[in-house]
């Protein structure tokens, strides 16, 4: 098997239909247009979530139903988990990284593309503990960046790799490719797009709910891309948060 796409997709005819009747503001842009815009907005520390071709069928979100941040931001995975997971800060997040530098940033070399295999972080790539800081514990230590892409390096210096491969993502790798050349780093922050508790969003109804509910800063919708300060105001009766239980 050749990736995990295999859950269904939405015509970008369909996905415009959808937002006019929300009443979204958005813009439609050229593949090439949206990528550079999308990394742009990436490298300023924003949170974006990302739907675009097939869903993924499984447990992990591997570049269609994602939502995705800068993984050299120290702030990134507290602002992830608080204001859109709705979980506890220290809950860890996943780098997708390019096929071709995974060497670069991890002790491995093999293929990851299922977002299964767990390495470590290179070791020049590490920031040694002062003295004052192997003295801390918990939350405090949870909290000291260690590495140099610290929004997705665990506590004892590890990281749930998934490999990015044009052949079976080109969409998703160029984006990380187009990332890479603006910062300089050829992984992002990637995590399942939808909230603690529910099930990984499937449509561009879900994905647009799961957007206005929480602190993601942009959406992308096929080639729709949506600036949340932009957006109507976002009004429910019921307390959605009861829906789903903490996991």
């Amino acid at each position: 098997m050749k990736g995990a796409y295999l859950g269904p997709d939405f015509p970008d005819s369909e996905i415009e239909v959808f937002l006019k009747a929300q009443g979204a503001v958005f813009e439609r842009l050229e593949r090439s247009d949206l990528l550079c815009r999308v990394a742009e907005i990436l490298g300023n520390e924003k949170i974006v979530g990302w739907f675009n071709g097939r869903m993924e069928f499984g447990p992990r979100a591997l570049g269609n139903r994602s939502i995705l941040g800068d993984p050299r931001s120290p702030k990134m995975q507290a602002q992830m988990n608080i204001k859109i997971k709705f979980r506890e800060g220290f809950r860890p997040f996943a780098p997708s990284v390019l096929r071709e530098r995974v060497s670069d940033y991890f002790e491995m070399e093999c293929d990851s593309p299922y977002m299964l295999l767990v390495a470590p972080v290179k070791h020049e790539r590490r920031i040694p503990l002062t003295e004052a800081q192997q003295s801390l514990w918990g939350i405090d230590l949870l909290n000291v960046p260690k590495s140099d892409i610290p929004a997705i390096t665990h506590v004892d210096y590890s990281a749930r790799v998934q490999t990015v491969s044009r052949d079976t993502n080109p969409d998703y790798y160029d984006l990380i490719r187009e990332f890479e050349r603006r910062t300089g780093c050829g992984v992002v922050v990637n995590t399942s797009f939808n909230v603690r508790g529910e099930p990984i969003v499937c449509t561009p109804r879900d994905a647009y709910q799961c957007f206005m509910r929480t602190h993601i800063d942009y959406l992308v919708l096929g080639p729709f891309l949506l600036d949340k300060t932009r957006q109507p105001a976002w009004e429910e009766k019921a307390d959605w948060k009861s829906e789903f239980q903490l996991d």
